[in-house]
């Protein structure tokens, strides 16, 4: 099989810790029987530097042309760097802004695990640490309060703010369909999260997702209102495989879900359109202070492209390779430093990198 993958390298620590992840990608390729054929995309600072704008025409119609994307990190420091110089709308971010909506990506999947060999550094009780857990945060990403009509004016000498919250049952049934294909690679079980005692909207959503969810006999539905899901997090995650909720409520839980996990260099993330294209990044940002120093943990990008692997090509056997070499690493006790424990012995991103190959 012919992989066809767009690389954004991206900024600060993005271009070591995407090299690193072709090095793992291109061991699966050899070991599997496959061929990656990659394409060199710019964005952000990096397009910058070059072209003096975050994105460019051919820089879309480069990652339209491949499968899937494979992005390291984009952004500089804000205080220091002549990108922040810019309007608003010429800076880095603006960037990967245009390009999720220019490549339809309306699914946002962030899985938040905690390695038992990394359980000291959960937050929670040792005897809920001691369980694990391992799910995945299904957020709509182009649609409710955030991309609401919205306006402020003022109103008997009051200023007043109108954040609109709107929802179709189409843009609903399309992430509701995500959520439960993906639950079929997982553990065929979705927890819808609402407002529906409340919010018109939400009771549009869960009406919808129970209509889908008739369409999958074999995977388990149950709906949770967000209040109460932002309270389960952190008292029983392990009950939790594929949550599913709108764009607002998402961008909420999967902070704190990331965060009950200990360490956001281990959290891969993607971003879905309608197909089987998805733009594969670490939950983590560019962290320019240690770029060039092979310090960087370049785990949550490799187990990205596990996602890559997974969801965009259905090469479920070499992403679980990918993810048993991760376990095998950290078993063996190699770290980086952003999670190094004592006992340990600590490695760079390029060692982290072999070592992943290797395990492979």
């Amino acid at each position: 099989m012919v992989l066809h993958i767009g690389c954004i390298p991206g900024d600060g620590i993005g271009p070591e810790i995407v090299r690193e992840t072709r090095k793992v990608l291109d061991r699966v390729a050899e070991k599997y029987g496959h061929e990656i054929a990659y394409t060199e995309i710019l964005l952000g600072g990096a397009s910058i530097d070059v072209h003096g704008v975050p994105l460019t025409q051919e820089a879309i119609e480069a990652a339209k042309k491949s499968d899937a994307v494979l992005m390291g990190s984009i952004g500089g420091d804000a205080a220091t760097s002549p990108w922040y110089q810019l309007p608003p709308d010429k800076r880095p971010e603006a960037g990967l802004l245009a390009i999720r909506k220019a490549l339809g990506l309306f699914a946002n999947l962030r899985p938040a695990l905690l390695y038992q060999e990394l359980a000291g550094a959960c937050p929670l009780k040792e005897e809920i640490s001691r369980a694990g857990f391992d799910m995945l945060i299904m957020r709509e990403l182009t649609g409710g309060l955030y991309f609401g009509e919205r306006r402020t004016t003022v109103e008997n000498g009051l200023r007043t703010a109108v954040d609109t919250l709107t929802y179709n049952e189409e843009e609903i049934r399309r992430i509701a369909v995500k959520a439960f294909d993906i639950a079929r690679k997982r553990r065929n079980k979705v927890t819808s999260v609402d407002k529906a005692n409340v919010l018109d909207s939400s009771r549009l959503w869960r009406d919808v997702t129970s209509q889908v969810a008739q369409e999958y006999p074999d995977v388990e539905l149950s709906h949770m209102l967000v209040d109460n899901c932002a309270m389960q997090l952190v008292k029983d995650p392990a009950q939790f495989d594929v949550i599913l909720t709108e764009n607002m409520f998402g961008d909420i839980l999967s902070d704190e879900a990331s965060m009950v996990t200990g360490s956001i260099g281990m959290l891969a993330s993607a971003s879905l359109n309608d197909t089987k294209f998805g733009l594969y990044e670490p939950s983590h940002g560019s962290a320019p202070d240690i770029a060039g120093k092979d310090i960087a943990n370049p785990i949550a990008t490799v187990l990205s492209a596990s996602m890559m692997l997974r969801y965009s090509f259905d090469l479920d056997r070499e992403a679980d390779a990918v993810e048993e070499a991760v376990q095998k690493v950290l078993r063996e006790g190699y770290r980086t430093g952003d999670i190094m424990s004592a006992g340990c012995v600590q490695v760079g991103c390029t060692g982290m990198g072999d070592l992943l190959a290797e395990r492979i």
